[in-house]
């Protein structure tokens, strides 16, 4: 079995319905998913909150502080793209507690991989700076609680939402314990993520990104995220393997898109696990970062979840 992770909090974080990033991401899903007849095999669990001193393993104290007196105080705006509602902190916390609960959970044998199904995102989170949707850096919080919590040496962060991660690559990039791998649409918002950016004094090398030209066929895509999890990823060999889950390369994604189709996501799966079996005991845990399309996210999930359960 795949555990889920989901609490109804992630509902209350509340964009306005003309955001892009909305909780019908997540009732579309999950109403999929049920219909799907996928809910009911997966180990649905509830997650805990990250405390502040979780939080703080890769952000400013005072941003955190920040971010909850704006929500505390009935909401805000971190930049002209991530809007905080009163709830918005109370989601943030149970959505980088949900990949805690997760790795805790897998590190412990209870299964051997795990799908979060959080909002708000996190990938674009700085140490000190929320933006492009995301309040706090989930995959990053969770790498960090690894190596300080379960004392591991090599986590892997691969990245495939369409826009860069460059908060993720930020709070590593000196890290050589976190290889973070990127495969993002270039050029593109939010302007990172050129082949030179590799890492900087000991991390240095332990920084991959792979711009993908706009029109770049599936297969090409496809093949290139092969090339390195086959190469430098499985040579990092990794104690443990955290996705950055975006669904945003969907050809029909409404904000941005680089033509796959819901069943790539199942493919690129399956090459993770394929490295998870090699390196990691398995152990995955992924997390939901973007993806827009209501009619597609679900499809791309279901295809992601399948592959995770090893029924395709």
């Amino acid at each position: 079995m795949t555990l889920l992770l989901y609490d109804d909090i992630y509902l209350k974080h509340d964009t306005a319905p003309y955001h892009p990033e909305n909780y019908k991401r997540l009732e579309c899903t999950i109403d999929h998913l049920k219909s799907a007849g996928l809910w009911n095999k997966l180990t649905l669990v509830s997650p805990r909150a990250a405390t502040v001193e979780e939080i703080a393993l890769v952000h400013d104290r005072g941003y955190i502080s920040r971010a909850r007196k704006v929500a505390e105080g009935g909401g805000g705006q971190l930049d002209p793209d991530t809007v905080l509602s009163r709830d918005s902190y109370q989601a943030a916390i149970y959505a980088a507690g949900a990949l805690l609960t997760a790795s805790d959970l897998v590190m412990g044998k209870k299964d051997t991989n795990a799908f979060c199904l959080v909002r708000p995102p996190g990938h674009h989170a700085r140490p000190a700076r929320g933006m492009g949707f995301c309040i706090f850096n989930n995959a990053a919080i969770a790498a960090q609680y690894l190596i300080s919590r379960h004392k591991l040496e090599r986590v892997l962060i691969v990245d495939w939402d369409c826009h860069h991660g460059n908060g993720t690559q930020e709070i590593f990039y000196n890290d050589p314990r976190v290889l973070y791998l990127s495969l993002h649409r270039w050029p593109f918002y939010p302007g990172t993520g050129g082949k030179d950016e590799r890492g900087n004094g000991e991390g240095d090398g332990f920084t991959i990104n792979i711009p993908i030209r706009e029109g770049t066929s599936p297969e090409e895509y496809i093949q290139s995220f092969r090339n390195v999890m086959n190469g430098s990823a499985s040579a990092f060999d990794p104690e443990f393997i955290i996705i950055s889950a975006g669904f945003d390369t969907y050809a029909e994604d409404p904000i941005a898109g680089l033509g796959l189709s819901a069943k790539d996501f199942a493919t690129l799966t399956k090459i993770t696990m394929d490295v998870a079996k090699r390196c990691s005991q398995d152990r995955i845990v992924s997390c939901l970062e973007g993806g827009y399309s209501l009619q597609g996210l679900p499809l791309c999930i279901e295809q992601h979840l399948n592959a995770l359960l090893e029924i395709t």
